[in-house]
């Protein structure tokens, strides 16, 4: 009563002193809540929200960084908030009510964590008055996951983050309803039963649990990922471990005949499960392994599924739910391909599944039922043979549960619209054949900044807690709004898409046809045989004849890396948080713009069609490896800020099977290999004369 009181005299105030414009707001919300209905504009603004009453006595939330010191107080009338938790409450689990009224919020959680889903919805209402001056809406929303397990990729077998960008990565996750993590560790564990494994830089266990911990104050469970029976370099590139290899000249399979193997694989589970002590799963890995028999007798298949039932039990024994990757077994089955072929039709791919299915069936008895089959389908989870594959397994009483992917194999940051089409796909899917939960692989393999991974993972957290409910252009609209600021969230201001093509076509812009920046390292031809040849003086225009595509391919990332620059300081202008991740962008533009202004320089100097015009542009390329070291110590100096950028000096690399970028050297060289060997090749031409000019003193 007191409160409705001071708000009828406030409201006579106002009327003595002239009306006071009420201003509506534009209210995003991410996830989108699945009941959302306004109906006006309340009398409450940012500022006014200051005092929550919990009905029941319970504790406020984790609030992250929404709220202006929200306080609790004993006093019902004199609380904007009330809020209370109801088990009974008709909602799934970590569902929430909450409505806004004319002078009162009022919101209702099942459990705790839709008590802090809750909250954080009204904190994205709280953050958008905020910044537009508005009241916040009347409104009514009822919340609830569309899917219960919706978990990211945390792979750091590359390299690690400074610890305090983790804790940092959980409060976002949180804010976005995220609530797990599959944490792939491979050697950046101290291990404490093989304690050789761990990387010289690895956190330690009770680094590990620290993190587990706060993760888990914000509703978010880690469990490991550790790799077995392949993918298994981080152990058995060491001295130590060689004869446990199944091929003794290949790092990347152990052998699963020898009781060793075990008994190394279980110590690495059990520090692992000691780290991140609240996930209720043991991801197992178990892909992309072709083990050799070792004259057993025993086909791939048998093999792989001796090692699975042994890692399964294990993984009971200790409580956890295995999870494995499915791979193999439907590739010895032969059908394996039908899953990543979009063409194909039903009749097609129940053809190859009557034609091949037997071979399943045969050791279906040794299908640990104990596991989850991880359905893994990066690029077109809507095939019809990826279906039928999840079908098999559900039809066989085998549970299932799929992985997208927000990060494969691209480099500098993710493509294809941070493959928004596929992880709406494979959500889609997974809601509709009423499957628990869905995992975004965010693979570190050729490493772009994680901050890069940002707009990838919060469309999957949508996708996955609210379903398809918004078109690509609106989401990536409420993306802007939510992580910058409502000024930016119109599409003028977009510039991420823009950056793809750029991207993709400085992989290798510097490179001879044929040569991919991954293999550089391990190429055994010359430097001057794997990048571009360069121009001469004596064979004016050939260089451009042969290389008129990649020119083209210059000048055009040149427009477009000029327009995103324009675009990000925009943004930066106009942004009131995450200004960080935009610098992440702007360094990522400038090595592009680099690339491409080196094949624009090289070109100029080959059409010049006077001395002076030649003696400028080379001049100019005189002057790459100078701008190249500004670019570089630039991006370095922003990543650097919350990345690991350099290995251990006595790091041991691995024999790199599947060319990872981010695991050819131990300093930071990778990231920038094919300019560096361009460079190299670049100097010598120069010393070397082959530009038919000598720099002066002052150009040296």
């Amino acid at each position: 009563m007191k409160k409705l009181m001071l708000i009828f005299l406030a409201t006579i105030l106002i009327s003595s002193c002239g009306a006071i414009e009420k201003k509506e707001g534009d209210f995003k919300l991410l996830p989108l809540p699945q009941e959302y209905a306004i109906s006006g504009i309340s009398d409450l603004q940012f500022e006014d929200v200051i005092l929550a009453y919990a009905k029941e006595g319970d504790e406020l939330p984790f609030l992250g960084n929404f709220f202006n010191d929200l306080k609790l107080t004993p006093d019902q009338d004199n609380a904007q908030i009330t809020f209370s938790i109801a088990s009974d409450l008709d909602i799934k689990a970590e569902g929430y009510t909450l409505e806004i009224s004319t002078v009162q919020i009022n919101l209702q959680a099942k459990d705790k964590a839709g008590l802090m889903y809750g909250f954080m919805t009204l904190g994205q209402l709280l953050q958008d008055a905020k910044e537009q001056n508005a009241y916040l809406p009347v409104c009514s929303i009822k919340d609830y996951p569309a899917l219960a397990y919706r978990a990211i990729h945390l792979d750091v077998k590359h390299h690690l983050e400074k610890t305090s960008y983790y804790y940092s990565l959980l409060d976002k996750l949180a804010s976005y309803k995220v609530n797990a993590i599959i944490l792939e560790i491979e050697d950046k564990v101290k291990y404490q039963r093989q304690p050789i494994v761990g990387s010289p830089d690895a956190l330690t266990i009770e680094e590990w649990k620290e993190i587990s911990e706060y993760a888990h104050a914000r509703n978010i469970e880690i469990s490991p990922l550790v790799q077995g029976l392949g993918h298994a370099s981080f152990v058995l590139k060491h001295e130590e471990y060689k004869d446990l290899r199944d091929d003794p000249n290949s790092d990347w399979a152990f052998n699963p005949l020898d009781p060793k193997t075990y008994e190394v694989q279980y110590d690495l589970y059990l520090d692992a499960i000691e780290a991140m002590p609240y996930g209720k799963y043991l991801h197992i890995g178990g892909d992309e392994v072709h083990t050799t028999g070792r004259n057993s007798g025993k086909s791939p298949l048998e093999l792989q599924l001796d090692w699975l039932a042994k890692v399964c039990q294990f993984a009971a024994e200790q409580g956890k739910t295995p999870i494995f990757w499915d791979d193999m077994p439907l590739k010895h089955a032969g059908v394996y391909s039908a899953m990543f072929n979009g063409n194909l039709t039903a009749a097609e791919v129940d053809s190859i599944w009557a034609k091949n299915e037997h071979k399943l069936v045969e050791f279906l008895d040794v299908f640990p039922k104990n596991c989850i089959y991880m359905r893994w389908n990066y690029n077109i989870p809507q095939a019809l043979g990826n279906k039928k594959a999840m079908e098999w397994f559900m039809e066989h009483d085998l549970q299932v549960m799929g992985a997208t992917a927000g990060q494969t194999r691209w480099v500098l940051m993710p493509q294809n619209e941070s493959n928004i089409e596929n992880i709406k796909s494979f959500a889609n899917s997974s809601i509709s054949s009423g499957l628990n939960g869905l995992l975004l692989t965010l693979w570190d393999d050729d490493s772009p900044h994680f901050e890069l991974y940002m707009r990838g993972i919060i469309a999957f957290s949508e996708l996955t807690w609210s379903g398809d409910k918004r078109t690509n252009t609106a989401l990536k609209s409420a993306y802007r709004q939510r992580e910058f600021s409502n000024t930016v969230s119109d599409s003028s201001y977009a510039f991420i898409d823009a950056l793809e093509t750029p991207v993709a076509h400085w992989k290798n812009i510097l490179l001879e046809n044929k040569v991919s920046r991954n293999i550089l390292m391990r190429d055994k031809r010359s430097k001057e045989e794997l990048v571009i040849t360069l121009p001469t003086k004596e064979a004016k225009g050939a260089w451009s004849k042969k290389y008129a595509k990649r020119i083209e391919q210059a000048q055009n990332t040149l427009v477009a890396t000029n327009d995103v620059a324009k675009k990000i300081a925009s943004v930066k202008s106009l942004a009131t948080r995450n200004t960080y991740n935009l610098e992440v962008y702007e360094q990522v533009n400038k090595l592009v713009s680099y690339s491409a202004n080196v094949i624009v320089a090289l070109s100029n100097y080959d059409t010049a069609t006077t001395d002076a015009e030649q003696a400028t542009a080379f001049k100019a390329i005189s002057e790459l490896s100078n701008e190249f070291n500004t670019v570089r110590n630039s991006l370095e100096k922003v990543y650097g800020e919350t990345r690991i950028l350099t290995k251990p000096e006595n790091y041991i690399l691995d024999q790199d099977h599947h060319a990872h970028l981010a695991n050819q050297t131990i300093s930071f060289d990778w990231m920038f290999i094919g300019e560096l060997f361009f460079l190299e090749t670049l100097e010598n031409h120069i010393t070397n004369g082959g530009f038919g000019l000598e720099l002066k003193p002052s150009d040296k």
